[in-house]
């Protein structure tokens, strides 16, 4: 069975030495022939991002950060998570994700990236301070990482990964900062897989159509033959969405 072509915004400052972004075109082919889902890409440079990401039916904020735009990367979060549009964020886009919503639903307007405040020269006499930072640098670098990831019971994540248990592949310096992890939660965010020392590695929206994000990178997952059940769950809510709209 074929479906309809869904359009997929590529959210990312494209780039040859990013490994992640050349998987994605062997991504796309496996899912079109092994799973008939034709996924019409594409690339979005995150400066170009702000013009919104409208008309899509599923965004991808890939990894490659610092990007060149913050902004950029966190409008087109807040687009889909506020316009329902299916949305996977892998590594800094996991990042990014919580850094949207620590800004736009937690009550944490000044939060910040560890990553971007020297590039934004953001100080003390901001009034910003390491207090405000729910993305800090990791205590050890994760950069070729490969670890056991723990999945809740009845989570999306799980139920497209069909185990409570699976092996996922790294390469990020930065992740969450325990201390705002329940202030999120509180506020809606559900944390739905944990590493060996229980540290958030996988977020979800409860509600919305397709709201996932991981630290870890799906998409370096074996040869790009075969892909991670969490693209494949993306591409299939992308196409519920272009049924949808189009209907």
């Amino acid at each position: 069975m074929t479906f309809p072509a869904a359009r997929i915004a590529l959210v990312a400052d494209r780039s040859d030495h990013v490994r992640s972004h050349t998987r994605v075109p062997a991504l796309l082919d496996a899912l079109r022939a092994r799973e008939g889902l034709d996924l019409d890409a594409y690339w979005i440079p995150t400066p170009e991002a702000h013009a919104g990401v409208e008309g899509f039916d599923a965004v991808w904020v890939l990894p490659g950060s610092p990007y060149r735009s913050e902004s950029g990367a966190l409008a087109a979060i807040r687009t889909a998570r506020e316009q329902g549009i299916p949305f996977l964020g892998t590594c800094g886009g996991f990042q990014h994700m919580l850094l949207e919503y620590a800004r736009s639903v937690g009550g944490l307007d000044r939060a910040v990236h560890a990553e971007n405040t020297s590039e934004n020269r953001i100080t003390s006499a901001d009034g910003i301070t390491s207090a405000d930072e729910v993305i800090v640098p990791l205590a050890c670098s994760l950069v070729g990482h490969e670890g056991t990831i723990t999945l809740t019971a009845e989570s999306r994540a799980a139920r497209l990964i069909g185990a409570r248990r699976t092996v996922e592949r790294y390469h990020c310096n930065f992740g969450p900062n325990p201390a705002h992890v329940e202030r999120l939660r509180a506020h809606g965010l559900s944390f739905t897989g944990t590493d060996e020392n229980g540290d958030v590695r996988i977020a979800e929206l409860p509600g919305h159509p397709f709201f996932l994000a991981t630290l870890f990178q799906p998409e370096l997952q074996g040869d790009g033959t075969r892909p991670h059940p969490l693209i494949t769950g993306l591409a299939q809510a992308a196409v519920r969405h272009a049924e949808s709209v189009r209907n």
